[in-house]
């Protein structure tokens, strides 16, 4: 069988159909697009053939994307030359496409056939490019369909003539927010965006776009007509100068300069916006290469594409049977039980919110219907979906409504005590199937299972603040969690839609014991009289949405306080960070508690807003005359977190790089370019890095000793990924 099939109407219309077998969604790979290429030839030669429509045999979709696989293909065919077989490579699905654009019209434009693209539903990446070449784009109504160009947020840019094309039909300023964020939109808003065609009840896709085809009309595309002129202006012109010193002024802005893909897509914009069509299509393709060759794309593919996919799916699910929960109770309506409520109902659960007042537990309740209505403001929602949530939720304190739940999550005071009780008073009344699992970020899961006669259906499950908007959740298993509890925890976070890695019970799991080391080695800069711009200002040149500093402010630093002193009570002689508690602690006296308190390492407004970093800092810790190299300051904040992911690994607290790289980069924000801490490692060698640690190592001590794991590695010049993800290889 074969992706694409045509069939020839009498009327004279031939409909090619894309329909991948076995998949869900239609995914463009090599064979692909020689398939497309023969039937548009046989169309194109045809003389009974008046015109084409080009669609999908999937119901709600017209393609997902490309197989990243074929760059890989076209890298490696080429040997020693890869940059020349990518070029090639790309260069001739351009050719594929132009044929579609001009459609076997001659030199002067005359002749050819029209092309129209009849899209049911999605349409992202490679999915859209091909309607783009096309002469008419017609897109079901179908709210739930998403068309764009999503390709920047994994490292690289359309580059199969999207970024030429979409910025000819619309301008620079219109195509930026699709090209530069990703920006997704429905139908009716792409429409408005001037990125389809036409808008059309579903069940008149066809026949619509069959009446377009034959109603003879012009086929020309605007960049091929003589006199063309560029929307908003070409960088030679007043407006679209403006527009480019903009573009390349927001970028930076965004980035800092860490993301080289944007840069790239800028670039390509700009240059080919200068010349004639096909001459910026082959600079489109060089950048396109340029991206590609830089590992940076390699190892953002690889996490944030294939590995975060993969764990989505299950990678690492145990073998038991299906484990989706039907109702789920949650303890505690706080912000984070509420948040938990929310995306429940919202996945379609029966939701049991339980409080030790009613008034606490309805209020908890009313952050979905806040929530909802704040969607309906925007568009996103309905009030039969506010509805529809709301219903699925009940709000008590009633400790018997927990009966008939499968999954029981329990949100309480981070506190082990609390924290039993609840447990106790909860697995009184649930039946002997229920899994029960606790939402903590510090406390250890095998202590807390012993509130539990059956640790075997005890797990960990760790939610980030705000549940709604934080992709990963972090599953963690104590000493005697049994593999029906693990299926259970990921079934259920595949039900919510987010990203779920797995981990053994240690002090602060994963993410928590990575995030930590990064705060507290900005604390410690700042006493040793480094400015504290200096330090946030290198970590969001490494790609980090935000610095050390401000993230303590956000996350508060009471909180912070609070688990020194208990990391310092568990650990005794062994505590490794008096220095960092010495500003925290006295943070913390001068009621410089962070954001929440309007004072903390910045100064706010009476609205929260950051107005510097506050005076008081400068007072107690000198700047030191000398500053550090921003280089010293940015390996010391990386170092710092990648050194716990080794040890993590080394541990057994991961079982996965894969979910170690996907974890840091999803939960914290770690240099998304960079692909995770153990593919950093891999770009910079690890040889390399075990010689930089020696050198942080003896000028700041033993928290920079380089781990055996990484020794060995780097003695044998041996990559993570070569070692212990072969299943997870970069497309």
């Amino acid at each position: 069988m074969t992706d694409f099939t045509m069939k020839k109407g009498a009327d004279g219309v031939a409909i090619i159909t894309w329909d991948v077998p076995g998949k869900s969604m239609n995914v463009m790979n090599q064979q692909g697009f020689l398939d497309l290429e023969a039937l548009i030839d046989d169309a194109l030669a045809d003389d009974a053939v008046k015109g084409v429509i080009l669609t999908s045999g999937k119901e709600g979709s017209f393609a997902g994307g490309m197989d990243l696989n074929i760059i890989a293909k076209m890298r490696d065919d080429a040997g020693d030359e890869p940059a020349k077989g990518l070029f090639e490579g790309v260069m001739g699905m351009h050719a594929i496409l132009r044929k579609i654009e001009r459609a076997g019209m001659d030199d002067k434009n005359k002749g050819g056939k029209p092309i129209a693209a009849a899209l049911p539903g999605t349409a992202l990446g490679i999915g859209l490019e091909i309607p783009l070449a096309c002469h008419r784009i017609f897109a079901a109504d179908n709210p739930k369909a998403k068309i764009g160009l999503p390709e920047i947020m994994v490292g690289i840019f359309p580059g199969a003539g999207g970024t030429t094309r979409l910025v000819r039909k619309l301008g620079a300023m219109s195509a930026s927010p699709l090209l530069l964020e990703g920006k997704l939109n429905d139908p009716k808003k792409a429409k408005s965006a001037g990125v389809v065609d036409e808008v059309v009840p579903a069940d008149q896709l066809i026949d619509k776009a069959r009446e377009w085809v034959l109603s003879n009309p012009t086929i020309v595309k605007p960049w091929d007509d003589k006199g063309y002129k560029m929307p908003g202006g070409a960088p030679y012109h007043p407006a679209g100068f403006m527009t480019f010193v903009g573009a390349s002024a927001m970028v930076n802005g965004k980035t800092q300069g860490a993301f080289p893909a944007a840069k790239a897509l800028l670039s390509a914009v700009y240059e080919g916006a200068l010349v004639p069509f096909d001459t910026a299509l082959k600079i489109e393709a060089r950048w396109f290469v340029n991206v590609l060759m830089n590992p940076s794309s390699s190892a953002m593919i690889r996490s944030l594409f294939i590995n975060k996919e993969a764990l989505e799916k299950g990678a690492n699910r145990p073998d038991v049977p299906d484990q989706r929960v039907k109702k789920v109770g949650v303890m505690g309506a706080g912000m984070m039980g509420a948040g938990i409520a929310l995306v429940s109902a919202m996945a379609g659960m029966e939701v049991v919110l339980i409080d030790q007042k009613q008034e606490a537990a309805d209020r908890g309740k009313s952050y979905t219907a806040d929530y909802m209505d704040k969607g309906i403001k925007r568009g996103k929602a309905t009030e039969e979906k506010k509805q529809a949530a709301l219903g699925l939720i009940t709000a008590t304190t009633e400790y018997s409504a927990l009966k008939g739940c499968d999954l029981i999550i329990e949100a309480v005071f981070e506190d082990p005590a609390v924290k039993a009780e609840a447990t106790k008073k909860a697995l009184a009344e649930a039946g002997e199937d229920c899994i029960f699992a606790t939402n903590t970020s510090t406390l250890p899961i095998t202590e807390l299972a012993k509130a539990s006669d059956n640790p075997e259906s005890f797990i960990g499950i760790h939610f980030f603040s705000p549940v709604e908007k934080m992709m990963l959740v972090e599953i963690i298993k104590g000493q005697q969690t049994g593999p029906r509890a693990v299926a259970k925890a990921l079934d259920y976070v595949r039900q919510i839609r987010k990203t779920p890695i797995v981990v053994n019970d240690a002090r602060f799991f994963y993410c928590n014991r990575c995030i930590i080391p990064y705060i507290n080695e900005g604390i410690r800069m700042v006493a040793e009289g480094v400015a504290p711009a200096l330090i946030d200002n290198a970590a969001r040149q490494l790609g980090f949405p935000v610095g050390p500093l401000q993230l303590v402010d956000e996350t508060s630093i009471d909180l912070g306080a609070k688990i020194a002193r208990a990391t310092k009570a568990a650990m005794g002689d062994d505590y490794p960070d008096a220095a960092v508690d010495e500003v925290i602690f006295w943070m913390e006296s001068e009621g410089r508690l962070g954001r929440k308190a309007g004072a903390g390492f910045f100064d706010y407004d009476d609205k929260g807003k950051r107005l510097g970093y506050w005076d008081g800092l400068a007072a107690k810790y000198p700047r030191a005359e000398e500053q550090p190299d921003l280089h010293e300051v940015q390996h010391r904040l990386m170092f710092a977190q990648v050194l716990e992911a080794v040890r993590a690994l080394e541990e057994g607290v991961l079982e996965d790089i894969r979910e170690g790289d996907v974890g840091a980069i999803l939960a914290w924000g770690f240099a998304p370019w960079s692909g995770g801490p153990f593919a950093w490692l891999d770009i910079i060698g690890t040889p390399y890095a075990a010689e930089r640690c020696d050198q942080l190592t003896e000028k700041f001590g033993p928290r920079f000793a380089t781990p055996a794991l990484l020794r060995e590695m780097a003695d044998k010049n041996q990559g993570f990924y070569a070692r212990f993800g072969q299943q997870s290889q970069a497309a």
